[in-house]
């Protein structure tokens, strides 16, 4: 996809309007994230939301530009991603070593963490953004919509995308309304029996999803189903059949099978993803180092006064500067580590727990960083399973804390539980944080951006975001409190992805972790990664099957990636479609318009319905998640919403195809080629 580039010159980017109304966006977008992720277990994607708003209202200005459009979804994106931190925070409430949340003590967390992310992104951005071929759903995406609504492009693709943005929008917006007032429904499923056990086929009627997958591919979206036949037709069959589970959970077969996905395929696929991770490490290596010495010959270049002459893909926030503020923020952190660890075991030996803990955070922080680049990459950050690298981080921590102290009990294990996640917490502000930027940095890149203007634009949305997260969390907690808290009340959030984390650290601190799981998603990830590496030689790279994606269709639940591989094979017959048409690259393009629209429309309902739920909270409702719900469910709702739903994605299809099929060829006078200026 061709780049935006602008005329030389001085041009309106990170401008102080910008900077205001990414913070405003900020403040609404973090509130709604971190309450809907402790509720339900999900957040929402941001920038497109934020770039769509900063559109509508920088339109007031006669000398907006697209980059300065792009900041504020830059802003916005950074603390709404960051809000992910409530995936580990409130862990430290479940094991009842906190109360509340320290307002300095968990900003400095939060922004520490977060500002890691950013620099370690720097280098990356060069080895995984423009050294790649990764597809960047979320960050093309909110590109196309940024371009579209600046003007961007020839006059007629700009028409027709405008349109089709615009309607897949419309349609995508009303289904998730509806769907909310009951009168249809967004998710299908159903429990059932396989031998003495069960499984379970569900998903979530999102076409959010299904644009995800168009822009992913088909290949992403195939080594998906692989994972997903792994859980679901072994892993949770298995184990609802084995008879010392099923005595131990008990309950109803909707239960067992649950249970049997939470505590046994989740484990499995973390150590799928484990093994995934550490093979997508070492096969990026080479790119990153090429990065980071392009960015000292860069540095060099600045030094000598040519600075101005560097191409724009050279200009990131200079290396020296990056290398400093890692190192320097390993200070803040010992501190922090030293007054957190203040109490029995860690107090009779704090230097060396204190040096070995931040030397974890630094070179986790490397990995993890890598690794969540690379998944939002290939399936796109809010698909990304970020507290899968938030498990394999609190083992980590947890198994050097059991080799510094051997044979704790009672209190002392409790005191090392609320370390390990209190060190997992730091590092999974560097994962959330690097799991959007190179999102936004491609976005960047798609539209022309300045990278060291939009590094700056991320820093400034974590400090917003490390600004605004605490009280808000402070007053969930309140007024809610967490499940498996002390003290906790009836109407406690779920807070899911904190909760297995807690679990997992306590099983690890506390030695009744099942091992065999995590081996068992080791071997997978072996056997995955020999798979993809076997394809791409014998088909000269055409054919591979991600072992990340293998992972995360493991380790997602059903409802969360389903309709993915069915985006990604409906976007493969399209684009097959779109090579045979009379202008193949303006076809592909109008599909990935159209694609754009479905996650836009879903993205931006996410916005109101959080809000419309928060407000029902506050008001006192004890069923504010329903708060539009219109009647009850009915029988036939979920029959009535499959149909309904695939009708509306078949007829945006075929709307598609028809607004793109009779396009002029290219060379005709009517279809003049976008031309883009020298910089």
């Amino acid at each position: 996809m061709a780049t935006v580039v602008a005329p030389s010159g001085s041009i309106k980017e990170l401008t102080l309007r910008g900077i205001i109304l990414g913070a405003l966006i900020t403040v609404v977008f973090t509130a709604a994230n971190v309450y809907l992720g402790l509720k339900i277990g999900i957040t929402f994607a941001t920038s497109i939301p934020a770039a769509v708003i900063s559109m509508a209202i920088l339109k007031a200005f006669h000398d907006t530009t697209i980059q300065e459009n792009n900041i504020v979804q830059t802003i916005a994106s950074a603390a709404g991603t960051l809000s992910a931190i409530i995936f580990v925070l409130p862990g430290l409430i479940m094991v009842g070593w906190w109360t509340g949340f320290p307002y300095w003590l968990s900003v400095a967390v939060i922004g520490i963490g977060g500002i890691l992310g950013v620099m370690y992104s720097v280098p990356l951005r060069r080895a995984l953004v423009t050294g790649t071929d990764l597809p960047y759903p979320e960050g093309v995406a909110a590109a196309e919509v940024l371009k579209v609504g600046s003007g961007v492009g020839g006059a007629e693709e700009n028409r027709r995308g405008l349109v089709l943005i615009g309607g897949a929008t419309l349609v995508s917006a009303f289904y998730f309304i509806v769907a909310k007032t009951r009168l249809l429904t967004d998710t299908a499923g159903r429990v059932f029996k396989v031998g003495t056990g069960g499984s379970a086929i569900s998903a979530s009627l999102s076409m959010a999803l299904i644009g995800v997958g168009h822009l992913v591919g088909v290949a992403v979206g195939l080594a998906m189903v692989v994972g997903m036949l792994i859980t679901w037709a072994f892993i949770v069959p298995h184990w609802t059949q084995d008879a010392g589970f099923v005595a131990q959970i008990g309950g109803d077969l909707e239960a067992l099978v649950s249970a049997a996905f939470r505590q046994k395929a989740r484990m499995v696929g973390a150590g799928t993803i484990g093994v995934a991770a550490i093979w997508t490490l070492l096969k990026i290596i080479g790119p990153i180092v090429a990065g980071i010495r392009s960015a000292l010959i860069a540095n060099r270049e600045r030094k000598a006064g040519r600075g101005a002459d560097l191409p724009l893909t050279e200009r990131d926030i200079p290396i020296g500067i990056v290398t400093g503020i890692i190192l320097l923020s390993m200070i803040p952190i010992g501190l922090l580590l030293y007054a957190f660890g203040n109490t029995a075991p860690i107090s009779s030996e704090p230097g060396t727990t204190i040096i070995v803990s931040v030397f974890y955070v630094l070179i986790a922080g490397v990995v993890i960083a890598a690794v969540c680049g690379y998944m939002a990459g290939l399936i796109g950050a809010s698909n990304s399973p970020i507290s899968g690298v938030g498990i394999l981080s609190v083992l980590g921590i947890s198994l050097i804390l059991v080799a510094l102290f051997p044979g704790v009990s009672g209190d002392e294990t409790k005191a090392l539980v609320a370390f390990s996640l209190f060190v997992t917490a730091i590092i999974f502000g560097v994962a959330t944080i690097s799991n959007n930027n190179l999102q936004d940095l491609k976005t960047g890149q798609l539209v022309d951006a300045t990278p060291w203007r939009q590094q700056v634009a991320l820093i400034l949305g974590v400090v917003f975001g490390a600004l605004v997260i605490p009280p808000i969390l402070d007053l969930l907690n309140t007024a809610f409190t967490f499940e498996g808290a002390p003290g906790a009340k009836a109407t406690a959030l779920a807070a899911p992805q904190a909760a297995i984390i807690s679990t997992i650290a306590q099983g690890v601190l506390g030695g009744s972790l099942d091992w065999s799981l995590i081996r068992q998603g080791a071997m997978i990830g072996v056997v995955a990664v020999i798979v993809d590496e076997v394809l791409k030689r014998t088909s000269g790279k055409r054919l591979h099957f991600p072992p990340l994606a293998i992972g995360m269709g493991i380790y997602l639940p059903l409802e969360a990636d389903l309709l993915i591989p069915f985006g990604a094979v409906l976007g493969w017959f399209y684009n097959r479609w779109a090579m045979q048409s009379k202008s193949p690259a303006f076809a592909e393009r109008m599909g990935v318009l159209m694609a754009t629209g479905l996650i836009v429309g879903e993205s931006l309902m996410g916005v109101v319905y959080a809000a419309a739920v928060a407000g029902a909270e506050k008001a006192g409702s004890a069923d504010s998640a329903n708060v539009l719900a219109l009647v009850e469910p009915y029988p036939a709702v979920m029959l009535v919403s499959l149909v309904v739903f695939s009708l509306a994605i078949a007829a945006l299809y075929f709307w598609t195809k028809s607004r793109a099929s009779d396009a002029p060829a290219p060379g005709d006078t009517a279809f003049p080629p976008t031309e883009a200026a020298p910089r």
